[in-house]
């Protein structure tokens, strides 16, 4: 297992009246990105590719690209009653534009 430079802090809270105070300055300009500072929601991706290229794309369509990018989505609950439902293709224009929007927000 490699090693990383992460520390983890954990605080009790339990005094409600102390009299002593600890003061801490966090510059949050020095951290680094967490994973979910990083990705782009649905929403953005769509006013992007609409900004960029005039396309109106659908979730299912940014949902496809980003399965074929190998970006690991969270399990579908609206999934279809039948298991013959054949859900339509992202056109490659349509894929294109996703592409180069995930690539703007450095999803890929």
């Amino acid at each position: 297992m490699p090693q990383t430079a992460h520390v983890e802090t954990v605080v009790l809270l339990s005094k409600l009246k102390s009299t002593h105070h600890i003061e801490v300055e966090l510059k949050t300009d020095e951290l680094d990105l967490t994973s979910s500072e990083s990705k782009a929601t649905y929403d953005e991706i769509k006013a992007y590719v609409k900004e960029h290229t005039g396309l109106t794309v659908s979730s299912l369509n940014i949902a496809q690209v980003k399965q074929k990018c190998g970006i690991i989505e969270r399990e579908n609950y609206n999934k279809a009653k039948s298991k013959n439902s054949r859900q339509p293709k992202c056109p490659k224009e349509k894929e294109e534009a996703i592409v180069e929007a995930l690539k703007f927000f450095k999803m890929i």
